[in-house]
């Protein structure tokens, strides 16, 4: 990638405006798997709350909830029967309250996942548009005749796998779900479905959340006649008339989730004149590891040019307008440090390593529950041991396409959803710590080694590093709003980076690989400064040539 126009040291200007978010570090938990306050194996409202000392010690400034609505759980809590109640496993709207008012007290606001491409099919506006073809709430999903065969109406496939359409035999018609059969979709054409909508998230936003994270939204502006399902033509009239009616108006977060996203659809998300969210994840550095044929079911190998390119594309994309977000994991995608690290060799190493490199882009940055004691994907060894509907059910679709089941386990353990899902590891003690009742899904076997009471004690652990990150964003105005330039975009094993602000720079430097390399380095980046953070030695000079141990990684300021 050319950047020779970019200077080093020289004058950069930050055209964007402060937002509060920018400086944040933002912690997702996932409920059913964070902290079990009652023995029944289930993580619930309590067992954050109970929590929140824990993360304001490491610098979280927000916490994204996964849902946590009333829900039949069929994809745990994404397939909402109520929006304006709790799970009764999660506890009630009382411990809900209670949890914005406790994080409140110490500098934390809460962000609620925002579910509302669908629902559930057990919701009461599906159970009444399902009742008859003249339904008031008929047209609150997306109804069709059957083919002339009988059949779907057209070939829209679900993300879970198999059709995008299921016959009600009450009515004789289809309804559309892009993903399980129990999560029909909502139209977003109607007027009064938009009008429920936000008229339920002002509810939620008077009871004092900091923001939305808004799931699958690329899909709400879908025309499922013409098999468009991302990006239709009004997605963006629908996220404006939404900003208007509902949290234009407040200082909150918003974070859209659009697999679909391009850098340019990026700006239209999230600039700043746009009048729609704060910002979106985007996911191209995730999808490029993917099969072509069994996508992540048989990733690719990891590719570090890869990943620069589409880190460095985004990056100086979002340069002066728009905002990125950053992240390794969340509840969808395998643990970061088995992915992209080295679990069996240097598991602290490269685990700081990935949160040095990510933590200082240019962006807001998301840390998923686990990530900052360095979890690990699960060796889970059959398919009866997983949870997750998606994983459960392309097992069966791949296995009849001629994958064979232990390849798809090997897939499905490096890239499967519950990689991400099984019990927070907070002690030695039986199942982590996590509750004193057999969990819902199994504990990863290494929480005896790999748990937040041991890290927080280790003033080297992967923990403590990520506090440090998070502290050196709120005290360098150059980590948020420095300009961003890739070096050395074809090396295959180190990523260098550097960020300019007025006439002070810091140069990151991360070697990728479980060996020693001699790098050698333009004579321009060639430093004397203050080590703002290390995982070996501190290292305060570099040369023209720069030894590099396993994994190894630093940043250098220089003013």
């Amino acid at each position: 990638m050319d950047q020779s126009t970019i200077p080093l040291g020289g004058p950069a200007r930050s055209p964007l405006q402060p937002k509060w978010w920018h400086t944040a570090t933002v912690y997702q938990v996932y409920p059913r798997s964070f902290c079990d306050s009652n023995g029944d194996g289930i993580g619930d409202l309590p067992g954050i709350t109970a929590k929140l000392d824990y993360l304001k010690k490491l610098g979280i400034d927000i916490i994204w909830l996964s849902p946590i609505y009333k829900s039949p759980m069929d994809d745990n809590g994404y397939d909402i029967s109520d929006y304006r109640d709790i799970a009764p496993e999660f506890g009630t709207l009382a411990d809900f309250d209670q949890l914005v008012a406790e994080a409140k007290n110490r500098g934390i606001g809460i962000m609620l996942d925002l579910v509302v491409n669908h629902t559930s099919d057990e919701h009461p506006w599906f159970l009444q548009s399902r009742q008859e073809l003249d339904n008031l709430f008929r047209d609150f999903y997306i109804w069709r005749k059957p083919a002339p065969d009988g059949g779907p109406p057209n070939g829209l496939k679900s993300s879970f796998g198999g059709p995008a359409w299921t016959l009600d035999p009450a009515t004789g018609e289809y309804y559309l779900h892009m993903f399980s059969r129990r999560q029909p979709d909502l139209n977003w054409e109607n007027e009064k479905v938009r009008t429920e909508i936000y008229d339920m998230m002002n509810w939620w936003l008077e009871r004092g959340i900091a923001g939305f994270r808004m799931d699958v939204i690329d899909y709400i502006g879908k025309q499922a006649d013409r098999e468009l399902v991302k990006d239709g033509p009004h997605l963006h009239d629908y996220l404006q008339e939404m900003n208007a009616k509902t949290f234009g108006s407040r200082d909150i977060l918003t974070v859209g989730e659009a697999w679909s996203a391009t850098p340019g659809a990026a700006l239209l998300y999230s600039g700043r004149e746009r009048r729609e969210l704060s910002m979106i994840f985007q996911f191209e550095h995730v999808t490029q590891q993917w099969d072509a044929v069994y996508g992540k079911w048989r990733p690719k190998p990891f590719d570090l040019v890869k990943l620069k390119t589409v880190l460095s594309k985004w990056q100086l994309a979002l340069s002066e307008d728009g905002w990125n977000s950053l992240f390794w994991g969340n509840h969808d995608l395998p643990r970061a440090v088995s992915r992209y690290g080295n679990v069996s060799g240097y598991h602290v190493e490269s685990a700081k390593m990935l949160a040095t490199v990510l933590h200082l882009l240019k962006g807001t940055p998301f840390v998923y529950q686990g990530e900052e004691i360095g979890m690990t994907n699960v060796p889970f060894t059959s398919i009866e041991q997983y949870r997750d509907i998606e994983t459960i059910n392309m097992h069966r679709l791949h296995v009849e396409a001629g994958l064979s089941p232990e390849e798809f386990i090997r897939g499905a353990n490096e890239n499967g959803r519950d990689n991400a899902r099984t019990p927070m590891q907070w002690s030695a003690a039986p199942y982590g710590g996590f509750s004193t009742g057999v969990p819902w899904i199994e504990v990863n076997p290494n929480y005896p080694k790999v748990n937040a009471e041991a890290a927080i004690r280790d003033e080297k652990s992967i923990w403590n590093h990520y506090r440090k990150l998070i502290a050196l964003r709120k005290t360098h105005p150059i980590i948020i709003y420095g300009e961003y330039r890739s070096w050395l975009d074809q090396h295959p094993d180190v990523f260098v980076y550097t960020r300019t602000l007025d006439r002070s720079w810091i140069i990151v430097v991360a070697n990728f690989t479980p060996r020693d390399i001699a790098l050698s380095l333009p004579t321009e980046l060639a430093i004397n400064g203050e080590c703002l953070i290390c995982n070996y030695e501190p290292v305060h000079m570099i040369g023209e040539t720069v030894e590099l141990k396993p994994y190894e990684t630093f940043a250098i300021e220089c003013k």
